[in-house]
């Protein structure tokens, strides 16, 4: 380990909080699907930073989008416009299907996102039905953030239970399960959240029937339907958002974005339609960073290079070459996902240990626990960098 490494270990080690197991490595700089330590060392890098380089590192027309915006202003308050917001919203409801009428609240991360969505169904549903009508029904194995109330929505005991009691007006029921949700409607439910596919807990999708029939009941009892978009949206899965690839089956009416949305700069966005687009008046929610002028230079500027080099057919080729090529490892059980957001279940090692393996060859990937490895590569990865990759995972065998 270099002095610098080690530096920056004792120091974190003493002034951090450690709430992060941290691999022992100090990435110094980056270049497309590569990224590089403080010795100099190269690694071909398939978690993006979980999602959010979709461009790859220092792209040259986000980071030109970023000096030049920097030397202007960074920031002015949400007191006033700025400039690329108003455009950025545009290039959002364009790729999510203009005629849908979608608004969009701009905050830092994915938690705020989804924060906003829940405020926009508790007034939706007090509106509607009366002031009981506050309950999220939310999908076991979710991750919703780590805010206390996004935290309450996530349905996983594990990272609940060191926080107890959680704050209330949540229900969850196992995934891809329609008799469980049809027993879990009743007249205190505003809305049916959900992950299209379950990143954190393992990479699960959600069953086309399964959504439809989430759209179909939602309608019939005027509820709202929220994706949480953070890890699967901005063309990871092969669509500019995921909703996409099951077609009009099941359309949310609150989408949150955040991770790829401006290729690491922190830009978190809440997207409603139709009624749900205007439930929030003026001081019922904000954000001091939300929508700054910084963000939104960088996330126009990935949102057109990400157009441009069509994105979501990249996204779709090569994830289905890696999901191929993963199912030919030894210990490889189970490959799915849609696009470049890829589970792999594995028998026979801890994947925790295979993530340090690769990583000590020169591969970042991810464990979302001891059985399941997780793809995340930037969408402009090459498929000799697959090759390489999977050649790396067969070696640990």
């Amino acid at each position: 380990m270099d002095n610098e490494f080690k530096t920056a270990q004792a120091l974190e080690d003493q002034y951090v909080m450690h709430t992060y197991g941290r691999s022992p490595v100090l990435f110094e700089h980056g270049e497309g699907a590569k990224l590089y330590d403080t010795s100099g060392k190269e690694y071909i890098d398939f978690l993006a930073g979980i999602a959010v380089c979709p461009l790859g590192h220092v792209h040259p027309a986000v980071t030109a989008a970023i000096q030049e915006q920097a030397a202007k202003l960074l920031t002015t308050s949400n007191y006033f416009y700025a400039q690329n917001r108003a455009e950025v919203a545009q290039k959002l409801a364009c790729l999510a299907g203009e005629s849908y009428g979608w608004k969009t609240f701009f905050g830092n991360s994915g938690a705020e996102a989804n924060e906003c969505a829940m405020k926009i169904a508790r007034r939706y549903g007090i509106e509607h039905k009366g002031p009981d009508c506050q309950t999220i029904i939310t999908l076991k194995g979710s991750f919703h953030g780590r805010t206390m109330e996004t935290l309450a929505a996530t349905a996983q005991d594990w990272l609940q239970d060191p926080f107890k009691p959680m704050p209330q007006g949540f229900v969850s029921v196992p995934r891809n399960d329609c008799a469980a949700l049809d027993a879990a409607i009743d007249e205190t439910v505003c809305a049916i959240m959900l992950e299209p596919i379950q990143g954190e807990s393992g990479v699960w999708p959600m069953e086309d029937e399964y959504l439809a029939h989430i759209r179909q009941v939602a309608d019939a009892n005027d509820i709202l339907v929220i994706f949480d978009e953070v890890q699967t949206g901005l063309f990871r899965c092969g669509k500019p958002f995921c909703f996409q690839t099951v077609g009009e089956a099941c359309v949310p009416d609150i989408m949150t974005l955040a991770k790829g949305i401006a290729n690491g700069v922190p830009c978190g966005a809440c997207m409603a339609r139709g009624e749900a687009a205007n439930m929030l008046k003026p001081g019922m929610q904000g954000s001091t960073f939300g929508g700054m002028q910084l963000a939104m230079a960088a996330s126009r500027a990935t949102l057109t290079n990400l157009e441009s080099i069509k994105a979501d057919e990249l996204a779709a080729e090569k994830g289905a070459y890696l999901r191929e090529q993963l199912a030919t490892v030894s210990y490889v059980k189970e490959v799915r996902g849609k696009g470049l957001m890829v589970g792999a279940t594995i028998e026979g090692h801890d994947a925790h240990d295979i993530v340090n393996a690769m990583l000590d060859k020169g591969f970042v990937i991810n464990a979302c626990n001891a059985t399941v490895l997780r793809f995340l590569p930037p969408l402009i990865i090459e498929p000799a960098q697959i090759d390489a990759m999977i050649a790396c995972l067969k070696s640990l065998a």
